[in-house]
């Protein structure tokens, strides 16, 4: 080889030596897929809140209806028959099944297509959370799931109402019958799921609550909304005054007026 050869040779090695840290730039470096999306469902749910029907929605936003459902039902802001089924359905299907598998089985049970189940169901990536993710919901938001776990409770009170109440209120400041505040958090246990046990934080050391102490009491409770006039009367409990405090504000018992 000749040194002109050798050159040319070390020049066109040079050539497809890539830099590190190269690569293909992203088209729109500034775009934010959830960004996006969380400032259509900022905008679709105020106009919701001003009571605009979902066709005045699509047409002020240049999107068409079935967007705009979904948009809210991301938001957890829309209600209807058909969503809370479509819904409880696929999170049944879900517990076993994969994404697609659980969209095909729900369309076969509520006889609907696949694209309605899917018009029904969340956007996969958004910003409004599953309710495990608390920290990552605004307050509005929050606050609606909590009125909805309310009222899922007292339309029908069981221990799985109960328990999504429980799981919706957690960081809520609560009273004892005496005036006291309060709060608890719940913790996770094995596939990140909540452990059924309340952390009490009142004092610098938490106590613990057992779920068994709550489903006890719940069970004590003569009729749903009457007045009980201390936290015994729901039994000889570990941690009563707390549940007393919890139920009454779930509505499931009321305080006597002082």
């Amino acid at each position: 080889m000749t040194r002109t050869d050798c050159r040319w040779s070390c020049m066109s090695k040079m050539k497809k030596t890539r830099k590190l840290g190269g690569g293909r730039k992203p088209a729109k470096p500034g775009y934010s897929a959830e960004k996006n999306l969380k400032e259509q469902m900022d905008a679709a749910v105020e106009l919701y809140k001003n009571d605009m029907t979902l066709q005045g929605i699509a047409d002020e936003l240049s999107f068409n209806p079935i967007k705009v459902r979904k948009l809210l039902i991301t938001a957890d802001v829309y209600e209807s028959e058909v969503a809370e089924k479509v819904k409880r359905t696929f999170n049944e299907y879900r517990e076993t099944q994969d994404y697609k598998t659980a969209i095909l089985s729900t369309a076969k049970t509520l006889q609907l297509s696949r694209a309605s189940v899917t018009s029904y169901l969340p956007y996969e990536k958004g910003v409004y959370f599953p309710v495990e993710e608390k920290e990552k919901i605004s307050v509005g938001a929050e606050r609606q799931r909590r009125y909805r776990a309310m009222k899922l409770l007292k339309k029908n009170p069981c221990e799985e109402t109960l328990w999504n109440c429980i799981v919706a209120f957690r960081g809520y400041e609560f009273k004892t019958i005496s005036g006291l505040p309060f709060a608890y958090r719940l913790k996770k246990g094995r596939g990140n799921k909540f452990t059924k046990e309340l952390w009490i934080d009142r004092r610098e050391n938490s106590k613990s609550l057992a779920w068994s102490s709550v489903l006890l009491a719940y069970k004590n409770i003569g009729r749903i909304g009457q007045i009980v006039d201390r936290p015994k009367a729901l039994g000889d409990i570990r941690g009563v005054s707390y549940i007393y405090g919890i139920f009454n504000r779930f509505g499931l018992i009321k305080m006597p007026e002082k």
